[in-house]
């Protein structure tokens, strides 16, 4: 069966409530009967209500994969129902990939602090997770759009 391309509110909750739960948008578009990621990408560049959904979504992911951290940490993942012990090395990778995710997707709560100064002024501004969002989604589409269609002249 095809893969959906028209929005749909149904489909947009559904994939804001996997991503809020820990689940990548990678993993939940393999979905039988779910979007590409190309096409979840264009509804982002396209609506703005989904585009703020879904960056609340990716912020109670990031808290999911922090709180997923200390359960890797306390030997709640990774134990194994034939009593072997936890692989440290694959233990340590985890919580490596969830704090890079979790800094990337929160930076203001997740991220490595570095305070620019300068009698005081910042240097630079913050960018809020709705507006990162739609930036990252409109130079999605169009990457996608050039590896699917060619470039444009």
């Amino acid at each position: 069966m095809a893969r959906p391309s028209s929005y749909t509110d149904a489909i947009a909750d559904e994939i804001c409530e996997r991503l809020a739960n820990g689940e990548s948008l990678r993993r939940i578009c393999l979905t039988p009967n779910f979007p590409r990621q190309a096409t979840v990408f264009r509804w982002l560049a396209a609506n703005e209500g989904f585009r703020e959904r879904y960056a609340r979504a990716r912020e109670a992911q990031a808290d999911v994969l922090a709180d997923e951290i200390i359960d890797i940490a306390d030997g709640k993942v990774g134990e194994y129902e034939d009593g072997a012990k936890p692989d440290v090395m694959r233990d340590k990778l985890a919580v490596d990939a969830r704090k890079w995710v979790a800094a990337k997707l929160r930076p203001t709560k997740y991220g490595d602090k570095l305070d620019l100064t300068s009698g005081g002024d910042k240097l630079g501004r913050e960018v809020n997770e709705v507006e990162a969002v739609t930036r990252l989604a409109s130079l999605a589409s169009r990457i996608l759009d050039r590896a699917e269609h060619g470039p444009h002249e």
